[in-house]
């Protein structure tokens, strides 16, 4: 997996979404056989007022603990499912032609049941169009780029969020709840690797470790 796709996946799950990676889009060739067109950085779902919860042990749920909201750079719908369609570089914030092909869009719907495939034509208009659409069911289906800064020039319609927000969050979420995560050991490769560092006490984590208690 990507260094840069780690981080987001990374990101989005502390942020209560479920994810798949580099997604395959198979399509098939007008003269016969099938190839794949493209793969989908990162795929993501959220239900609404998904959060990280530490239970307390034993049967009543009135002392557990609730670990951070979502990060408001996400903008994430408060009341609805969100599906996100997301493209990952490590450069320019940007969605490539593949991520705004219409055959690419309504494979990646109908996949995930975001709507039915009756319906996907039309979603998959409003989201090329605005970036986003609301799916027949109500969910809220996003287009995300991701990246090391911003496109010059005209704002785009897609939702952009830097890889400089992306990892800020994620020291600062281990930094606040360093009392909590110091006692587990993480198989996400990109978080994992971040506990580690804070683990280790080494130069600006150990300082944020410190700080934190």
């Amino acid at each position: 997996m990507d260094n840069a796709v780690a981080l987001v996946q990374a990101y989005l799950r502390l942020n209560g979404y479920f994810t798949v990676t580099e997604f395959p889009i198979i399509e098939a060739l007008r003269h016969g056989g099938h190839r794949t067109a493209t793969d989908i950085d990162v795929l993501a779902f959220r239900f609404p007022g998904a959060g990280r919860l530490v239970p307390r042990a034993g049967g009543s749920g009135r002392r557990d603990m609730i670990i951070a909201g979502p990060d408001t750079a996400l903008g994430v719908p408060p009341d609805a499912p969100d599906m996100l369609i997301g493209e990952v570089k490590e450069s320019r914030a940007e969605l490539n032609a593949a991520a705004t092909d219409a055959a690419v869009l309504r494979a990646v719907l109908v996949r995930f049941g975001c709507c039915r495939p009756a319906d996907a034509d039309t979603t998959v208009q409003s989201l090329i169009r605005d970036g986003r659409a609301e799916t027949s069911p109500g969910h809220a289906v996003r287009l995300v780029a991701f990246g090391s800064h911003a496109p010059e020039g005209r704002s785009p319609r897609h939702s952009i969020v830097l890889l400089e927000t992306v990892v800020a969050f994620l020291e600062a979420y281990v930094a606040d709840n360093w009392d909590v995560l110091r006692h587990a050991e993480f198989k996400d490769p990109a978080f994992g690797f971040l506990v580690t560092l804070f683990k280790s006490g080494h130069g600006r984590w150990d300082m944020a470790r410190d700080v934190r208690g």
